[in-house]
């Protein structure tokens, strides 16, 4: 709580990111679909092709992954775009009013976000960003992939000092709820000094 993809093939970006995300994900017998931050989910299972287009539109950005949960943590936590902020606020069941300052605030802050987005993909991961960095293997930062945990420190070398976590989409973007007065939204992290600065690590939740 804070105040405020090792992917199987290249990513392919285009377009405005906010207009809508697409995922792509491999599950088993090769079967693939896709499922839009609209809610829409297109393909035919056991066909690996591409959806057509008077289902969904043509993704802004495409996400090829191996991992099935994941990628619908990832899609929960797009769907929340848009929901305030509220420091404490969230957790499995959706937004809920926090405490303090977001005590009159129904959203999320950064954990609640991402607790909500795992407990939709079935897992269960804490709803703060200690048990959070202790709710699965930790991944080295060319492998993150959708529904990864994204970990933010004021000193990346100790993990007593993290502060915030986001929701891999793919290896350089996360979805997170920031801070006061913003909404879930999302964001590139990699490559940008100040998040690269507090990097400090990954997690895939366990299954």
């Amino acid at each position: 709580m804070i105040d405020e993809i090792g992917m199987t093939t290249p990513l392919a970006i285009g377009g405005s990111l906010l207009v809508g995300i697409v995922a792509l994900a491999g599950v088993s017998g090769g079967a693939h679909y896709v499922i839009t931050s609209a809610g829409a989910v297109c393909g035919e299972p056991r066909q690996p092709r591409a959806p057509s287009k008077d289902i969904c539109t043509s993704p802004d950005l495409a996400i090829a992954a191996n991992a099935e949960r994941g990628v619908f943590a990832a899609h929960a936590a797009l769907r929340m775009r848009g929901v305030p902020y509220s420091w404490g606020g969230g957790g499995p069941d959706g937004p809920g009013l926090g405490i303090g300052r977001g005590a009159r605030t129904r959203g999320f802050d950064c954990s609640g976000l991402t607790e909500y987005a795992w407990a939709t993909a079935g897992a269960r991961i804490g709803g703060d960003t200690s048990a959070q960095w202790n709710a699965g293997d930790h991944i080295p930062k060319a492998q993150i992939r959708p529904g990864d945990l994204i970990f933010f420190a004021t000193d990346p070398a100790d993990p007593a000092t993290i502060h915030h976590v986001g929701l891999a989409i793919d290896a350089t973007h996360m979805v997170h709820a920031p801070h006061t007065g913003s909404t879930v939204r999302i964001e590139t992290w990699a490559g940008i000094p100040y998040w690269e600065r507090g990097f400090i690590g990954a997690v895939r939740p366990a299954s």
